[in-house]
């Protein structure tokens, strides 16, 4: 083990990740009606601001009052720990599912398929629907089952979710995107003149389309809490992300783009309060992920070519290993099954040595940090990898360099979840939930089965708790 890691001495994952997973859903939510209640008057919003550190919170130059102020009136956490890798789409899974990457199957932004030779890409769904790639039962997957009305907007890895009553996915691809939207939703959209029809050149402007792909996706909200009233709406907001990737973290943009989404929170609020809601809706605001500075690029598979282990180009490439970025974390594939285990433990000892990485996890670790090891799921690497403070991971496969400066400072994720810039943020207000609680610390996969209690149905089987201490009732 890397003597720089540090571990908790026993986690929820030692804990919950013997469970078996489900069947399916359908078994799942069989169980989950009989022994609940559901609220039929409640109302929870959940919103992940991409990106928002824990760290706003207190730092006086993030202008965030409608935040704080649900925080004032509510509960919030000190830190929410994140899982691994720190990045977009395993941990918005995990916050619906209330379980780690191992168990939900949703692993990175993208995995590397053995067998196809190739990187296949998970964000934003260009090639899958929720129910091929999501193995583990949601919140509004129980929801729905409990007879629940249920909606996502912009929610990752839910495409066609078939338990979400009204949708739009996080899809640029502009055809895919409006065949799993909701069809009668669009309708709706149409007739209100909000904009569906710009995902895609929105998408297409990268992290210039973001703040015009937050204001579009809060109206899109509003018209679903004021016309639908579901009884539970998951909104996912992109702004302080794409900042924080373009300038670092704690940025004058990234301040800029935290006032914004603070503006797109009060908004629901208000909405809420005109539909005469406000009473009996509860808010969730949380985040996937912290955010790192960073100023120097870590080549994986530089390294692994001066192992030997990766020869030439294009056709002509000869691979044993493989190196698959996640930002700021990394996963390592060897491809050579008959030489895997002296492999694997030569580059654990290797990348140890390299210059900006902080965590080296083997094997023996992978259920501390929620994986599955490869043998279990073949989509699993053989080594991951956290970068340090100032580092992230770099895609870059020739030349003798692996260690490259950038040309100014950037922003990332995907580190390990322990260190302490990758916590996120949390906040929870309004109906059941209880005044002035501060939690210190809690896991991302709390939020869900939370979320279950204050709608009156229970989830079942997850690797988090009901944050029983925020709860009124």
């Amino acid at each position: 083990m890397n003597p720089k890691l540090r571990l908790p001495r026993r986690s929820r994952f030692d804990r919950f990740f013997p469970a078996l997973l489900l069947g399916s859903v359908a078994a799942c939510l069989a169980l989950s009606p009989a022994r609940a209640e559901p609220r039929q008057d409640r109302h929870v919003i959940l919103v992940s601001i991409d990106g928002l550190a824990h760290y706003y919170f207190d730092d006086p130059k993030a202008h965030m009052p409608t935040i704080r102020a649900l925080a004032a009136k509510g509960a919030r956490a000190k830190r929410m720990e994140a899982s691994f890798p720190t990045v977009t789409w395993p941990n918005h899974t995990t916050l619906v599912t209330g379980v780690h990457a191992g168990r939900h199957g949703v692993i990175g932004n993208n995995y590397y398929d053995r067998a196809l030779g190739k990187v296949v890409p998970l964000i934003p769904d260009p090639l899958f629907d929720k129910a091929e790639i999501v193995k583990s039962p949601t919140i509004y997957d129980f929801l729905h089952g409990a007879g629940l009305k249920t909606a996502g907007v912009c929610w990752p890895a839910s495409r066609n979710a078939a338990t979400l009553d009204w949708q739009v996915p996080d899809v640029f691809d502009q055809k895919i995107f409006e065949d799993a939207s909701t069809p009668s939703l669009l309708a709706e959209l149409k007739e209100r003149g909000i904009p569906y029809w710009k995902q895609n050149e929105w998408c297409k402007l990268g992290n210039a389309g973001k703040p015009q792909r937050d204001w579009m996706y809060t109206r899109i909200a509003q018209h679903l809490i004021g016309t639908h009233r579901p009884n539970f709406l998951a909104l996912h907001l992109v702004s302080v992300d794409a900042l924080e990737h373009a300038t670092g973290r704690q940025s004058e943009e990234a301040y800029w783009a935290v006032t914004d989404s603070d503006r797109c929170i009060r908004e629901l609020v208000d909405t809420v309060e005109a539909a005469g809601l406000g009473d009996s809706t509860t808010f969730f605001i949380t985040a996937d992920h912290g955010f790192i500075t960073y100023t120097k690029e870590i080549a994986a598979n530089v390294v692994l070519r001066g192992e030997g282990l990766r020869e030439g180009q294009g056709l002509k490439l000869r691979q044993q290993a493989f190196a698959l970025g996640q930002g700021g974390g990394c996963f390592i594939y060897i491809l050579d099954d008959a030489n895997r285990d002296a492999i694997r433990d030569r580059l654990a000892a290797r990348f140890r040595e390299v210059e900006g990485v902080e965590v080296v996890i083997e094997p023996g670790d992978f259920a501390k940090f929620g994986h599955k090891l490869p043998s279990e799921n073949p989509h699993e690497p053989d080594l991951m990898l956290g970068a340090a403070d100032g580092y992230s991971f770099s895609g870059k496969d020739d030349g003798d360099a692996f260690v490259i400066l950038t040309d100014g400072p950037r922003g990332s994720h995907g580190y390990s979840p322990f260190h302490d810039l990758m916590g996120a943020a949390f906040v929870a207000s309004g109906a059941g939930i209880k005044p002035g609680a501060v939690i210190d610390a809690m896991s991302n996969t709390d939020v869900a089965p939370t979320i279950g209690a204050v709608l009156g149905v229970s989830m079942e089987n997850t690797e988090g708790r009901v944050l029983t201490e925020i709860l009124a009732e």
